[in-house]
């Protein structure tokens, strides 16, 4: 069974040094002014301006660079800017040397979308700079890999990249080709009126999905260092929870060979899950248990379908096993290290607990519930059920596990 999920809407990035770094106020200030004019020719799509700020003896670094530019292309942007946040940051201290003054230093890539992204993705890279004749040029964005600290990669990093606009969406695609992205645009468009219908609360209403060619790459672009953890994921929404309106933006990942082997529904129920996790991301913060973030995008994804036990088939034979879940699934059962029968089970309790509540309380219930939770600390999932639902949390699970009974027996 090919699991669609998506991860616990954390924002994926990298971690900093933390040997006493030298904050960007105190960096060289040509540095800045180099990323800045780096930038301008990344909007005008400049390519000499691009290359002035590669190091023209790093001669494989710059031949990747003029790849990356030239994979921009077709990509709408908005925006696209950097910024310098602090020098020292993968302990290569600044040098001076016979191949010149090198630093190591951070520094965030933030960009939009022409007409998809209110808000910027922001990427992390661990960049070197050397200064050649009194210029500061960019050497590598490789070095602090070493000690762990690697440069987020973006789609444009693994190839040219092809774009399929749909009526709410955006596909970017490296290798697919343009049927593939397609398929993907209309099953989205399909997706986004499904989840306004499910979903109350206000969102855009505009989904971007980035197609890799291949599982590795997929775990490229989430910054994974072993994609067989997502093997059996056939897509993964990113970005970063919480109420704020200037949060990044998200994208839907798709794993093309867990994609690949689903059935025409599959294909559906996991867009329509990853568009969920998309508009209820402002509404959804660490209070936030993931049996209800995934449950509501899995009921999202299922409304109006299939039989519970055809949707449920682990929870389904554990109960006919007399063997039913004693207690709602934990943030833990569904981490991607889990079996696959162990995440099913996991999605599937949370669905079920969804379920019930928009058939025992109804779906607008459901919906406030969720806003609800979110708006608290952790343990608002239990107050929320006593002011939105009337019951306690051991009513509330003993409700489920008669429930799950009742629908899978």
């Amino acid at each position: 069974m090919a699991l669609c999920a998506a991860l616990p809407l954390a924002l994926l990035s990298l971690l900093t040094g933390c040997d006493g770094p030298a904050d960007a106020q105190a960096a060289p200030p040509g540095i800045q002014r180099m990323l800045d004019q780096r930038a301008a020719a990344v909007r005008n799509r400049d390519t000499g301006a691009f290359l002035a700020s590669v190091d023209p003896r790093a001669a494989g670094y710059r031949a990747e660079q003029r790849r990356m530019f030239a994979n921009l292309a077709r990509v709408p942007l908005a925006a696209w800017s950097y910024e310098l946040v602090r020098t020292d940051a993968f302990g290569l201290p600044a040098v001076v040397g016979a191949d010149g003054r090198r630093v190591a230093a951070e520094v965030r890539l933030r960009y939009r979308l022409t007409g998809y992204d209110s808000a910027p993705v922001t990427a992390v890279q661990y960049l070197t700079f050397t200064d050649r004749g009194g210029r500061w040029r960019i050497s590598s964005d490789s070095d602090g890999a070493v000690g762990g600290r690697r440069s987020a990669r973006q789609l444009w990093d693994q190839g040219p990249v092809e774009v399929v606009r749909g009526r709410h969406s955006l596909v970017l695609g490296v290798g697919r080709g343009t049927a593939a992205l397609r398929e993907l645009a209309e099953r989205t468009d399909a997706a986004v009126p499904a989840v306004g219908r499910a979903w109350p609360g206000k969102w855009a209403g505009r989904v971007v999905v980035e197609a890799p060619q291949s599982l590795e790459r997929m775990a490229e672009l989430l910054n994974a260092t072993d994609p067989a953890g997502y093997r059996g994921i056939a897509a993964v929404t990113t970005g970063e929870s919480g109420p704020a309106p200037a949060a990044p933006a998200d994208r839907v990942v798709v794993n093309p060979e867990a994609y690949g082997e689903l059935s025409e529904t599959g294909r559906q129920v996991v867009l329509t899950h990853e568009t969920t996790h998309v508009a209820t991301r402002t509404d959804t913060t660490s209070a936030t248990p993931m049996w209800l973030s995934e449950g509501f995008a899995d009921w999202a994804a299922y409304r109006g379908g299939s039989r519970p036990a055809a949707t449920a088939p682990e929870l389904a034979h554990a109960v006919a096993k007399g063997a039913p879940p004693s207690r709602l699934p934990a943030d833990g059962d569904f981490r991607f290290s889990r079996s696959a029968r162990q995440l099913a089970r996991a999605y599937e309790g949370g669905w079920l607990a969804c379920r019930m509540i928009a058939d025992k309380w109804g779906e607008r219930t459901l919906g406030a519930f969720y806003r609800a939770v979110g708006r608290g600390d952790e343990e608002s999932a239990g107050q929320a059920m006593r002011d939105q639902l009337g019951v306690s949390p051991a009513e509330f699970t003993r409700r489920w596990r008669a429930y799950v009974a009742e629908q899978l027996g």
